[in-house]
Order: C-alpha cells, then sequence, then structure tokens
C-alpha cells in the first residue's frame, strides 16, 4: 500500500507538511460535536482575508486564548478579555472578529438554553448526511441558504464562502476531489 505521501492529495494540501496533514486526518470528515462545529466556525470567520494555513498555524494559540473555545467562558469575556485578545501576537488581531467570536459564544449558548443543539442545527440543512461536491465551488445555493439563517441568528463572518469553507473542513460537504485518496474515505 502506498504511503500517503504518494497517494494523490487535494491540490492546496500540498503546498506544505502541515497542510497536507490536516487534509489526510481532519478536513472533510463529518464532525457530530456541536462544540467542535462551533470551534470550526468561529475559525473560519478569522480566516477571512486569509489564508487557511495561517489560522491553523495559529490553531493552537487560539484555542489557548478562547479558553478551548469552551462557549460558556468566550460568552464571558469582557472588555479586558478584547483588550488582552487584541495584544496576543499568536493570533489573528482582529477586533471584530473577536468581538464577533464572543457574540458567536452567546448565540451558542442562547441555542442550547432553547434546547437546540448546535449540531442537529448545521446538519439539519442536510438531513443529517455529508453530501458529495465536485471539488471546485467556493459557494453553493446551500451554503448560501446556511449563511443566510447563520446571519438571521446573529453570526458574524459567516458569508456564503466562509460557511462553504466550512461545510468543507466539518464534512457536511465532501469536496475532497476526483482524484484524491481520501474522497472515498470520508
Amino acid at each position: 500500500m502506498a504511503s500517503t505521501e504518494e497517494r494523490q492529495r487535494c491540490a492546496w494540501a500540498n503546498s506544505d507538511p502541515l497542510m497536507a496533514h490536516y487534509h489526510d486526518t481532519e478536513w472533510g470528515v463529518p464532525v457530530r460535536d456541536g462544540r467542535m462545529l462551533w470551534e470550526t466556525l468561529m475559525l473560519e470567520g478569522f480566516q477571512a482575508g486569509l489564508s487557511w494555513q495561517v489560522i491553523l498555524r495559529k490553531r493552537e494559540a487560539f484555542r489557548a486564548a478562547f479558553a478551548g473555545f469552551d462557549p460558556m467562558k468566550v460568552a464571558a469575556f469582557t472588555d479586558a478579555d478584547i483588550v488582552r485578545l487584541l495584544a496576543d501576537p499568536g493570533i489573528v488581531r482582529s477586533r471584530a472578529k473577536i468581538e464577533a467570536t464572543i457574540a458567536g459564544a452567546r448565540i451558542f449558548n442562547a441555542m442550547q438554553a432553547r434546547g437546540e443543539d448546535f449540531s442537529a442545527f448545521c446538519w439539519s440543512f442536510t438531513d443529517g448526511e455529508p453530501i458529495r461536491g465536485d471539488g471546485k465551488a467556493s459557494e453553493t445555493p446551500l451554503s448560501q441558504a446556511i449563511s443566510k439563517e447563520l446571519k438571521r441568528r446573529g453570526f458574524k463572518f459567516v458569508g456564503p464562502t466562509i460557511t462553504y469553507a466550512w461545510m468543507q473542513a466539518v464534512g457536511i460537504v465532501n469536496d475532497h476531489g476526483d482524484g484524491c485518496f481520501r474522497r472515498a474515505a470520508v
């Protein structure tokens, strides 16, 4: 059996070993944990205007800065926490994105308090099953619909393109290319 280094990957994953590892082990694998779905959505928001490679390299710093992306803890962040985060060189220091993450935690918690599971919400758009993409789209009518609903609920940095990238990352859509060794696996 060929090693993963000898297998064909999606072209974007060949840029460096970190991206290849992420591609081979995480990207496109269906995520059912609501907290992890929320964390990934927030990280995708931080990616706006940047590359995923930047966010991936900073992911552990983000996790440390945002209390492990515990929505209860993040929702309780104060102005002092915003100042602390704006001074943290390990993360993307955008006030708007930081404030959007804190607001996103509050929205997540409000959904939970109403008995609405974030995972069930996320997967409701596909009846709980991953859908197969063509590996070429940057947004779809489905990402537009999910984006619209996320925005209606108050989430920020969730336009259709960001939403589609999140859908790919968490396996709501399997967008591994036709020749990619992971397409059938996930």
